[in-house]
């Protein structure tokens, strides 16, 4: 299980270890629900199934989603998906959202600096761009064990764009610009669910939700979004000034995923 004191804990371990998004979803893929957390991460350790070309990088993987990760709770959705076969590029935008549950420095970053630099119009970004970023990290709550190198701060840099570049926000390359991205529909009737419920079943937090911000978007973007859905009776949706109502069958991610693979 997740430990919530470890919520604002800020990792610079696993952003440095990256994404991990094939390796991720060929674990979840492979998970066994009759066997513990720790029981499948040493059966990946043990077999290393997913061809991991040295023990480093293999313990590494394990270490890595033994953080992040609570796959018999609140990611269970994500091992539905992985075990059903959906596709990867949909699955991507799905794995976003559930990691930066507990990766605070990735969602902090995301909503607090990428989200305001895609909106400012920043053209292109250099890790040395997000310093006064990092240093500046414990201002909103983020808890460092100890105070960073210079080395380390350009390697957390690095870490956090290669990690938006992995999930489709930004491009490739050493100099970053912003991807043309777009959510996918069925990742998207997903994230709705997700985020209303993380809202406490309020459509109106769910439509002004920060949490939208991790996908480079904001009100007026799933505004619209629900609009085409509920045009395509995908969603009932209508809203009014402060007014929002908002109605679709299996309002559970976790029933909506294991629909997805039916």
């Amino acid at each position: 299980m997740i430990v919530a004191e470890r919520q604002h804990v800020v990792s610079s371990f696993t952003t440095i270890k990256g994404a991990m998004i094939p390796e991720t979803y060929e674990v979840l893929n492979r998970w066994d629900f009759e066997l513990t957390k720790k029981a499948n991460l040493d059966r990946l350790r043990d077999e290393n199934y997913i061809g991991a070309q040295s023990t480093n990088w293999l313990r590494d993987v394990a270490k890595v989603l033994n953080r992040r990760l609570d796959p018999e709770g609140r990611d269970r959705p994500l091992v539905v998906l992985a075990k059903g076969g959906f596709p990867i590029d949909e699955w991507k935008p799905i794995l976003l959202w559930h990691i930066t549950r507990d990766e605070f420095l990735f969602r902090d970053f995301i909503e607090n600096w990428l989200f305001d630099a895609y909106k400012g119009g920043v053209y292109r970004i250099r890790p040395e761009d997000l310093h006064h970023y990092l240093v500046t990290i414990s201002t909103r709550g983020g808890q460092t064990e100890h105070a960073w190198s210079a080395s380390t701060l350009e390697r957390v840099a690095t870490g956090l764009l290669k990690m938006a570049a992995d999930f489709g926000l930004l491009t490739e390359g050493v100099v970053k610009e912003f991807a043309h991205y777009h959510v996918p529909e069925r990742s998207l009737t997903y994230l709705i669910r997700a985020v209303l419920e993380h809202e406490a079943g309020s459509p109106r937090r769910m439509l002004d939700s920060d949490e939208w911000r991790l996908f480079l978007m904001q009100e007026d973007d799933v505004t619209n979004e629900l609009l085409r859905l509920h045009q395509f009776r995908e969603v009932e949706f209508e809203v009014a000034g402060s007014l929002v109502q908002l109605s679709m069958r299996l309002e559970s991610p976790l029933l909506y995923a294991e629909e997805l693979v039916a």
